[in-house]
Formats: structure tokens, C-alpha cells, sequence
């Protein structure tokens, strides 16, 4: 089972470039963590306040202990100094997951394997 984290953080001022900049540590720090398959924050290009987040850990346990880790501790300080006017992020539980494309090469919206 992976657990995919996905949402936005819209910020009160437009120095959002500044704080993934100075994020890049505490990002670097999650990624290493164990089980994390993948954390991206990236700037939205058509609204200059957004940031998008997503995430990919193995499991339960891995979230967990990355939601008690000083990247998790230290991204919550650092989002609250800049000033969060809204956040919305949400965890889906993945039991089955295949690739877009099938064996022919071919996109498919049905699970196939």
C-alpha cells in the first residue's frame, strides 16, 4: 500500500519563491527520509501565491514517522512565519496502482493487469 499526499498552500504575500527557496533544506531532509518515494513542492505558474504539494510514502508507518520529523516540524514553522492564507492537502490510500500505459503502448483508464 503507498499513500499519496496532494494539495496546495496558498500564501498571504508573493514571496513565494523566496520560501521554497528557502524550504530546499527541510525538502532535501524529507526525501531522504525512509520510505518516501516522493516530496515536491513546486510553485504554481499561473497563480503567484500557490504552492503544490505532492507526496508518495510506502506506508502508514513511514508517514507517521516523517509527520514527527524536524522536516515536517521545521516546513510548519517556517510555512507559518511566511503566512498561510489557505491550505488544503489530503492523503488517498493507493491499494492497486499500474502504469497509464499498457504493454502496446496505448493510455488506458482502466486497470488492465
Amino acid at each position: 500500500m503507498h499513500i499519496i499526499v496532494a494539495g496546495t498552500i496558498d500564501l498571504e504575500n508573493s514571496n513565494r519563491d523566496k520560501v521554497l527557496a528557502e524550504a530546499k533544506p527541510l525538502i532535501d531532509d524529507a526525501k531522504s527520509e525512509p520510505g518516501c518515494l516522493a516530496y515536491e513542492w513546486t510553485a504554481d505558474p499561473y497563480l503567484k501565491n500557490r504552492i503544490h504539494v505532492f507526496e508518495e510514502w510506502t506506508g502508514e508507518k513511514e508517514l507517521a514517522a516523517h509527520l514527527k520529523a524536524p522536516s515536517y516540524t521545521g516546513m510548519l514553522q517556517h510555512l507559518g512565519q511566511a503566512g498561510i492564507k489557505e491550505a488544503k492537502t489530503q492523503k488517498y490510500r493507493i491499494e492497486k496502482f499500474e502504469p497509464v500505459y499498457d504493454e502496446t503502448g496505448v493510455p488506458r483508464a482502466d486497470f488492465f493487469s
